[in-house]
C-alpha cells in the first residue's frame, strides 16, 4: 500500500529459515519502490484464531486515512479464518506496530457448503452504492471455486451475502483473489473506495495450479457479481498474468501517482537443500504498473518507471541478418538481470502454418508439444537466455507465426527443458 508519503509491501515470511511454516506478516517500507528498509514483522501468529500462521492478506485504507489489515489465520486445527489488524501508532511514517482486534476473528467459514480448510486470503475491501464495504475471499462453496462476497457497515462487522461475487464449477481453490476496475486503454488506476466511472470494466484474477489467472468483465450492481465478457465459462478461455514463474500476485491502487501496481511471487525451481544453503527462498517480482488494453479484452503491464534508475550500460546491436539455425551471442551483457527490447522483421511470412483454433484452448500446451527444438513453415526465432557456453543448460524465448484464415497468429513460447 501506499501511506503518507510511504510504500509498504507486507509478504509471507518464516523467521525460522527458508522453509513452509511458521509464516508470519513480514513487512518493508520503500520511498521509491526500488530501495527498501527491512522492519520487524508486522503480525506473528500469537493468538488462538492465527496460531497456525498468519496468511495472505490485503490492506485497505478507511475513510480519515485508516488502514487497516484484514488477513487468515489458522487455528491449531487448520481451520481458516479471518482476522483484523490496526496500526499501533499512525503517526509513526513506517507503521511499525500493529494491534489485533479483540473481536477476531470476524470471519469464520460456518455456513453450509463451506470448507473451513480452504477459506482464505481476503481482498482489498471496495464500496457499493448502497455505502456498504465489500470484500471477497476465497473459498469453496458446495463443490465450486468461489470469490465468496461479504458487506460491511464498519469494516469489522460482516454479513456473507447469499451468492458469491463469482464462482466456478470444475477448477481448484482460489487462493488470492483479486478484485480491482480498469479503464479500456486508460492506464491511470482507479480507487475502489471511490465511485467507479462510467465505461469502466473490472478485473477477476485468481491464483489457481501455480498460475495467476484472469478475467474481464463488468461488476453487476445490482446482481452484486462479476459478469465476465466471455459468456462461454470454461477455465481454458482464462487469461494469465505472467506465463513465467508467478504466482498469488495482488495489486494496490497507488494515490501516489495514480496508478495500480501489481506484484507476484516468484518460487523459482530451486531445491529445498539449495535453499537452505543459500539462506533464503522465492523472492518478489519487480513491481508493475498493470491497466485494461484499449480494446478491454486483456490486461497490460510494465515495470513501475521507478525501475528505470536501475538501468545502465544500454548495449545496442541494430540491422543482425540471421539465417535459419544461427545464433548471434550478445557477449557484453554480464548482469544477473537484464532488460531486454528485441525486434524482428521477417523477409517473408508466406511459408507460415496454418494455425489450428484448438490451440486457443491451451496454447501453452501447443508450444510444449511443439518445442523450440521443431522446426515450423515460419519459426521459432527468439532469444536463448541464461545459456552455458556448451548450451547444455539454456532457456529458450521464442516465436512462432501461423495462418488463420484473412490474418496471422502469433505464439510467444518458452522452453524451460534445459533450464538451469
Amino acid at each position: 500500500m501506499y501511506f503518507n508519503g510511504i510504500y509498504h509491501e507486507f509478504y509471507q515470511y518464516n523467521l525460522n529459515g527458508p522453509i513452509f511454516g511458521d509464516i508470519v506478516w513480514g513487512h518493508s517500507v520503500s520511498t521509491d519502490l526500488v530501495n527498501w528498509i527491512g522492519l520487524e514483522p508486522a503480525l506473528v501468529r500469537d493468538t488462538p484464531s492465527d496460531i497456525d500462521g498468519c496468511w495472505t492478506g490485503s490492506v485497505t485504507i478507511l475513510p480519515g486515512g485508516k488502514p487497516i489489515i484484514i488477513y487468515t489465520g489458522g487455528d491449531i486445527d487448520q481451520n481458516q479464518a479471518q482476522n483484523i489488524a490496526f496500526p499501533k501508532n499512525r503517526s509513526d511514517p513506517y507503521l511499525r506496530e500493529w494491534i489485533k482486534a479483540d473481536n477476531n476473528p470476524v470471519l469464520r467459514p460456518d455456513e453450509p457448503g463451506m470448507n473451513s480448510i480452504e477459506f482464505r486470503d481476503p481482498t482489498t475491501g471496495w464500496i457499493g452504492p448502497d455505502g456498504l464495504w465489500r470484500m471477497a475471499v476465497g473459498g469453496e462453496l458446495n463443490g465450486y471455486s468461489a470469490a465468496l462476497l461479504y458487506k460491511s457497515e464498519d469494516f469489522l462487522n460482516w454479513t456473507k451475502v447469499d451468492h458469491p461475487l463469482y464462482s466456478h464449477n470444475g477448477s481448484n481453490m482460489w487462493e488470492c483473489p483479486d478484485f480491482f476496475a480498469v479503464l479500456p486503454g486508460n492506464n491511470a488506476g482507479l480507487d475502489l473506495s471511490a465511485a467507479i466511472p462510467q465505461g469502466a470494466k473490472h478485473a477477476l484474477k485468481m491464483s489457481v495450479d501455480s498460475v495467476d489467472k484472469y478475467m474481464i468483465g463488468v461488476y453487476d450492481l445490482h446482481r452484486d457479481a462479476f459478469v465476465p465478457d466471455n459468456v462461454v465459462d470454461d477455465r481454458r478461455l482464462w487469461l494469465r498474468i505472467d506465463y513465467g514463474t508467478f504466482y498469488a500476485s495482488k495489486s494496490f491502487f497507488d494515490s501516489n501517482k495514480n496508478r495500480r501496481i501489481i506484484w507476484g511471487w516468484s518460487r523459482e525451481t530451486d531445491s529445498p537443500s539449495d535453499d537452505l544453503a543459500k539462506g533464503w527462498a522465492g523472492l518478489h517480482t519487480i513491481p508493475r504498473t498493470i491497466w485494461l488494453a484499449g480494446d478491454g479484452k486483456q490486461l497490460l503491464q510494465w515495470p513501475v518507471e521507478e525501475i528505470e534508475s536501475l538501468r545502465t550500460n544500454e548495449i545496442n546491436h541494430q540491422g543482425l541478418e540471421l539465417n535459419k539455425g544461427d545464433l548471434f551471442e550478445i557477449k557484453e551483457v554480464d548482469a544477473f538481470q537484464a532488460d531486454v527490447e528485441i525486434g524482428f522483421e521477417l523477409a517473408s511470412i508466406d511459408d507460415a502454418d496454418p494455425f489450428d483454433p484448438s490451440w486457443l484452448l491451451d496454447p501453452e500446451k501447443h508450444c510444449g508439444e511443439a518445442g523450440a527444438s521443431v522446426p515450423g513453415g515460419i519459426g521459432p526465432f527468439g532469444l536463448v537466455i541464461l545459456a552455458s557456453d556448451n548450451m547444455d543448460e539454456h532457456t529458450e524465448v521464442y516465436f512462432r507465426v501461423y495462418k488463420s484464415q484473412e490474418k496471422y497468429m502469433v505464439l510467444m513460447c518458452s522452453d524451460l527443458r534445459r533450464s538451469p
